[in-house]
């Protein structure tokens, strides 16, 4: 169940929040915790810290942005916060989202992303992020490197090169 729900994280940080990039500014380079909660409470909250750079951050968008489509995307943005709703398509199953985020991308921000997956099996979820910035990464880090809650480390460039999505490791061979 912990391989699940890390998992699941993963591709949550990965795929739903970059699906958002190209409205949102790239976060401040080096060493960011975030906490994601689950709204339905089934899964426990986690912690990932993330070492980044300019590089790896695109990355993760321009990786991201590819697995999707999408036909709908409304942005708002006010002084206090930016709330967007789009349609897509990915894995050719439809997806609506309705997402908040509050505070700076340079510092501490809050995403509270609402899904809902259309079709006979739609799932609701709602998936909460606090993400702070740490400081710079630590000296044993490099860009890419994702620190897992158990202290597993995943480096989303090694995936990437191995032909995973990012940060969702291989099986073993």
């Amino acid at each position: 169940m912990t391989r699940f729900a890390a998992t699941s994280i993963l591709v949550l940080i990965f795929f739903a929040i970059p699906a958002l990039s190209a409205e949102l500014p790239s976060r401040k380079p080096g060493l960011w915790e975030v906490q994601t909660s689950f709204g339905d409470g089934k899964i426990p909250a986690q912690v990932v810290r993330q070492c980044i750079d300019t590089a790896t951050e695109q990355m993760m968008q321009s990786r991201a942005a590819g697995q999707r489509e999408c036909s709908k995307r409304d942005v708002q943005k006010s002084a206090a916060s930016t709330t967007i709703d789009s349609t897509c398509t990915l894995g050719g199953k439809t997806l609506t989202s309705h997402a908040v985020v509050i505070g700076s991308f340079d510092s501490a921000y809050t995403m509270t992303v609402t899904s809902q997956t259309e079709g006979s099996l739609g799932v609701s979820r709602t998936v909460t992020m606090a993400a702070k910035w740490i400081g710079p990464c630590a000296a044993d880090q490099k860009p890419g490197d994702m620190i897992m809650a158990n202290g597993t480390k995943i480096n989303v460039l090694d995936a990437q090169k191995r032909g995973s999505p990012p940060g969702v490791p291989r099986p073993p061979q």
